[in-house]
């Protein structure tokens, strides 16, 4: 069963991932994959040199990243141009990563997958699980993760589609508004769910 983990920013949905992983369910991280694709001697950070040149690279030859989001930061051109090289790494070394579980016979695996809706991949999966706090949890928590002021929270979270509607797409919720404890309660009750359809 392939599953697709998701949310919005600052909901917590790595924090579900790792109650995941401690409970020994693969876990496929895009977020971890996009770092890893473009590691030295990769074809998608060569890529990425030929179309912003050298001063994307540090001393030592891997990216950098502060100087590659500064390009890319005002200029839409540059920053599809990143995506377009980024977009198919990223999903054929998760589609490897996916094969390799599979071999391995793993009966559940976790697509972690922050724009699982806005990059419509939810055909990739065959259930999604949508991590979830209510509004003024999600602005709060966001904004004393990055130092964000009521402003700047807002327009980032306005920038994915809203939480309520993804909500209203999931076939298993995690609220993950209250205590971690809570949070582990319902994972343990989700896995046991899927378990028992796999059991069917």
């Amino acid at each position: 069963m392939i599953i697709g983990l998701t949310g919005s920013i600052a909901t917590g949905k790595s924090t579900v991932a790792n109650m995941l992983k401690e409970r020994g369910i693969p876990v496929v991280d895009a977020d971890e994959v996009a770092r890893i694709v473009v590691e030295k001697g990769r074809p998608a950070l060569q890529k990425i040199v030929e179309a912003f040149g050298e001063e994307v690279l540090l001393e030592d030859g891997t990216l950098n990243r502060p100087a590659l989001g500064n390009i890319i930061f005002n200029d839409t051109e540059a920053r599809n141009t990143l995506n377009a090289i980024m977009h198919p790494a990223i999903r054929e070394e998760m589609e490897s990563q996916k094969a390799y579980h599979i071999q391995n016979e793993e009966p559940i695996i976790i697509m972690d997958i922050p724009l699982l809706f806005e990059n419509r991949l939810t055909e990739t999966v065959d259930r999604v699980v949508v991590v979830t706090v209510d509004e003024g949890t999600q602005l709060h928590r966001l904004m004393k993760r990055n130092d964000l002021t009521e402003e700047e929270a807002k327009a980032r979270i306005q920038s994915q589609i809203p939480i309520q509607e993804k909500v209203q797409r999931a076939d298993d919720l995690i609220d993950n508004s209250s205590t971690l404890e809570k949070t582990e309660e319902q994972v343990e009750a989700m896995i046991m769910k899927w378990t028992e359809t796999l059991n069917r």
